[in-house]
């Protein structure tokens, strides 16, 4: 199993015109499905007007969970191109849709394929390539009265926080690096109100 790999860091725009077309390449980090879909969503609402959002998604250290989407273009005209550029560049956990606005005038099979290319290209291009630490993930669930014996225990291990819920029943979206892992979870085996769910790790 890789130890790291190749991601983006924050996110990223790129874009490429022809015979009236705009296409809006944006580059993202996304980590799950569930991300992917709310990002689409987001971006869908931002650009209600264009005709097309077109995407692929790669997740994870083996890079084996992916798709692309054509959304609505000719098979393998959109989405296909802008996997293919995730894949040039060796990334993974990451989210590249492209907006379309349609500018009257066709481009054939053969263009559009240039020009999803071209504006994923250009947003990851745009963007910045980082080497990532393979992480081991979990989601810890417990009571806010073992709060703050818990983020001890978390920060202790250099743990990163990636989302917290401070309520009645508290929540924490944690990413450890994996030599650690064994220690963190050895200090949080006392806590009764604890529930522990592996994400999984990359």
């Amino acid at each position: 199993m890789p130890t790291t790999y190749k991601t983006l860091k924050g996110t990223s725009e790129g874009q490429y015109k022809e015979k009236g077309s705009k296409f809006i390449g944006i580059a993202i980090r996304c980590e799950d499905e569930e991300e992917a879909k709310h990002l689409l969503a987001q971006w869908k609402n931002e650009h209600h007007q264009a005709r097309h959002l077109c995407y692929a998604y790669r997740f994870g250290i083996k890079q084996d969970i992916y798709r692309a989407n054509d959304d609505g273009e000719p098979s393998n005209s959109a989405g296909a191109p802008i996997l293919g550029q995730i894949q040039s560049f060796d990334l993974t956990n990451v989210l590249i849709g492209v907006v379309r606005y349609y500018g009257g005038t066709k481009l054939g099979v053969g263009g559009l394929i240039n020009a999803y290319r071209t504006a994923a290209k250009e947003a990851i291009e745009n963007g910045k390539i980082i080497t990532e630490v393979v992480k081991d993930r979990f989601e810890l669930f417990f009571s806010y009265q073992d709060m703050a014996l818990i983020m001890d225990a978390v920060k202790e291990s250099d743990a990163s926080i990636n989302k917290q819920i401070f309520e009645n029943d508290c929540y924490l979206k944690i990413a450890i690096k994996i030599e650690s892992t064994e220690l963190l979870l050895s200090k949080l085996a006392s806590f009764d109100s604890l529930k522990i769910e592996k994400i999984g790790t990359f």
